[in-house]
């Protein structure tokens, strides 16, 4: 299958997977001055920045006692803990699998095995409800014999043999990896094979004895934001420090990626030099050595699939003659396009309604997967032989108010594909089938967590504060009585172009719905819903239009019936512990209490933690005092005061956390409880598990089980 050079896709890895060693956190002050006149010098709080000093983390621990005795010390926590845990360590879960060469390979997590299996099985086995499972890495064993907190982030393996593999292995959960090869065949890593330190890393197979590499050479080799700078051609048997430079990026660029499509017959070489989170320039890398640029926008995602070249504009492009929408695709032969034709066929054009939420190559055929209202539909398209016209039709159906995606299992070998459909109270199931050989079969449901017979899924539209129609979710009782008396969690995220859809969670089903509460999806600006108009409706000095449109969500609940303030929660996690410290800050009124998951807090000190300056073309640059101007109005930590009529907050967040960091977090509990004297503050860091904040299936049981406690905890009963 044809590797995506998109560039928002590899932003997005960058952003969500993959990472090198933590960026030394900076205690210089930005050049712009902050509201309210004070100055950097009065930020009590930056020795908490030390992430791993004695005194912060002492400070850590202090307050990790008083919130475990507050909320995770009764009976009632600790059951809804191992209901929680008997759900993520399910044996009748559906173990998702993905194609390499002949056998399908699952990575799975139960009770015996808390930091997981490496399996496989053949499609056959697959099929049957107790496949035969053969054990390829045992994650736990591992870490017991080496010493080491392993958590898995994936494999890479070279095609077409697909013998030898690069393992990603954290050590505690956090972006940053190691990178060893492995042996199929022998289940064994290649003694004296491609091995790589602990960095935010991206490495890719050329062949079998050479690599593209990008990591952390030393000092000036990684960019302002923590990913690899430099992208360099590494052979088998000779020093790392030997490797071969191919590209070198900016200081100030997001980061620099190179890889091979080893797809036979259409092999090419890529360089992906990615400028911001939503701009690339991509490089097709001949055998001299020689780049040649494919001449598209820069905010515009590629895709090559052995002949075909798609592209997708996020803003209006006008070229040979013709404008393309925003979020529309594109088809054009590669060979062609490179030869500087523009003949292109429309796939995809949004409506005001519609977007494009992703597509996947078979052999053959092209799956979409589109957005309607925020519910799912799908088209088959094929394209021509030859000269002649591309072919369309819709694959499956879907209920209503759910979730329908389908991808191609391995588009060199044929044209199969999986499917799965779920609902916010329909349990997921999974299909097989083979394009253009009649309709894919279920081989996979997942079990029901919790009874939802009396329950229901209601879609509603809320106009926002400039008049804009906002979708949302709402999961409750039949029969709701609209009385405002019902516990309501609403949960939001509202960026990154990333959308919220129906999906089925075993676990809020039983912590919220089983006793009676409400649960509530918006689906703000800032998110991809409607594709990148939605999004770029929300970036930067826009930034407010997604609080707005939470508030907006948030009110209509309680002019509805449906809750009231003092019954209504929100949650959210990373850009959504973002919206949830604005809600506090610009919206306190409008929650009974509030959960604040790994978020970012401080947006005048956010480019200098971590992996923050990746997000400027999100936010802004608080360093340059015209944008800092818009910034500071959405900076929670600069906006808390004292005396503000704040809800109960929670804040949650894990010291290995090298994405976000946990410092935000630290910062904002501690101004909160320790300057401006709130009572009503809690915090939680939990050791491991990176960005995720679990490393395991036991701590994330616990980490959600402390969530739920705390707002069932504020929302049902009267406390200061």
């Amino acid at each position: 299958m044809a590797l995506s050079i998109a560039p928002r896709a590899l932003a997005l890895a960058a952003f969500l997977l993959t990472g090198c060693a933590p960026v030394a956190q900076k205690t210089t002050a930005p050049a712009a001055p902050h509201d309210k006149n004070e100055t950097m010098n009065e930020d009590r709080y930056l020795w908490l920045e030390d992430i791993h000093g004695e005194k912060p983390l002492a400070w850590v621990q202090a307050e990790n006692a008083v919130t475990e005795k507050a909320y995770a010390g009764s009976p009632a926590f600790e059951t809804m803990r191992t209901r929680l845990l008997e759900v993520l360590d399910s044996d009748a879960k559906i173990p998702f699998v993905s194609k390499i060469g002949d056998r399908y390979y699952n990575f799975w997590k139960d009770k015996d095995h808390p930091r997981g299996l490496w399996r496989r099985t053949t499609l056959a086995e697959y099929r049957k409800d107790h496949p035969a499972w053969e054990t390829v890495l045992d994650l736990d064993a591992l870490g017991k014999a080496e010493g080491k907190s392993w958590v898995w982030q994936g494999a890479q393996c070279l095609r077409p043999d697909n013998r030898r593999c690069l393992l990603l292995l954290s050590p505690g959960g956090g972006d940053a990896n190691m990178v060893r090869e492995f042996d199929l065949v022998t289940r064994e890593f290649v003694k004296g094979g491609f091995e790589l330190p602990e960095a935010k890393s991206q490495v890719t197979w050329i062949d079998a004895d050479h690599l593209y590499v990008g990591t952390d050479f030393g000092p000036g080799s990684m960019t302002q934001s923590s990913y690899p700078r430099l992208a360099k051609e590494w052979k088998r048997g000779t020093p790392l420090s030997s490797a071969k430079l191919v590209y070198e990026g900016k200081n100030e660029d997001l980061a620099v990626f190179a890889y091979r499509d080893l797809t036979p017959g259409f092999e090419r070489d890529f360089i992906v030099r990615t400028i911001d989170f939503y701009t690339s320039e991509t490089f097709v890398r001949g055998k001299d050595g020689t780049l040649t640029k494919i001449d598209v926008p820069l905010d515009a995602n590629v895709d090559s699939h052995r002949e075909w070249l798609l592209v997708q504009p996020r803003t209006a492009w006008k070229v040979g003659g013709r404008t393309y929408a925003s979020g529309s695709l594109l088809a054009a032969r590669f060979d062609d396009f490179m030869a500087g034709r523009r003949d292109f066929t429309v796939l995809f054009e949004p409506t005001e309604t519609t977007s494009l939420s992703g597509s996947s190559w078979t052999r053959h055929h092209l799956i979409l997967n589109v957005l309607h209202d925020v519910v799912s539909q799908l088209e088959v398209l094929t394209p021509p032989e030859g000269a002649g016209e591309w072919q369309r039709a819709p694959l499956g159906g879907a209920p209503a108010l759910s979730t329908i995606e389908a991808g191609g299992i391995d588009a060199d070998a044929g044209d199969d594909y999986f499917l799965t459909v779920s609902g916010f109270l329909d349990p997921t199931t999974l299909y097989h089938g083979t394009l253009g050989k009649g309709e894919a079969k279920p081989i996979k449901r997942a079990p029901a967590f919790f009874d939802a017979s009396k329950m229901q899924t209601k879609q509603y539209f809320v106009n926002s504060k400039d008049g804009t129609r906002v979708p949302y979710f709402v999961i409750g009782p039949k029969d709701m009585a609209l009385d405002g008396s019902h516990p309501t969690l609403l949960y939001g995220y509202g960026g990154f172009e990333v959308s919220l859809q129906p999906s089925y969670s075993g676990g809020i089903g039983r912590a919220w719905l089983e006793r009676g509460g409400v649960y509530v999806i918006a689906n703000i600006r800032g998110g991809g819903e409607y594709g990148p108009r939605w999004h770029q409706a929300a970036l930067k000095a826009n930034r407010p239009r997604a609080y707005e449109d939470f508030a907006a969500v948030a009110e209509d609940l309680v002019k509805r019936g449906i809750t009231s303030r003092a019954r209504l929660g929100a949650e959210g996690g990373s850009n959504g512990g973002l919206l949830m410290g604005n809600m506090l800050t610009l919206y306190p009124q409008l929650f009974g209490a509030i959960v604040c998951e790994v978020p970012l807090l401080d947006m005048q000190r956010y480019t200098k933690l971590s992996a923050g300056a990746s997000w400027i073309a999100e936010y802004g640059d608080p360093d340059k005092p015209e944008e800092w101007a818009y910034i500071q109005k959405f900076s929670p930590y600069r906006n808390i005061e004292k005396g503000m009529d704040t809800p109960p907050v929670l804040f949650y967040t894990a010291t290995s956390d090298d994405r976000v960091g946990p410092v935000q977090a630290r910062k904002m509990a501690a101004k909160m409880k320790e300057q401006l004297g709130y009572t009503n503050v809690w915090f939680y860091e939990n050791t491991e598990g990176g960005h995720g904040a679990a490393a395991d299936n036991r701590q994330s049981a616990f980490m959600r089980a402390l969530s739920y406690s705390f707002l069932w905890d504020h929302l049902t009963q009267a406390r200061p």
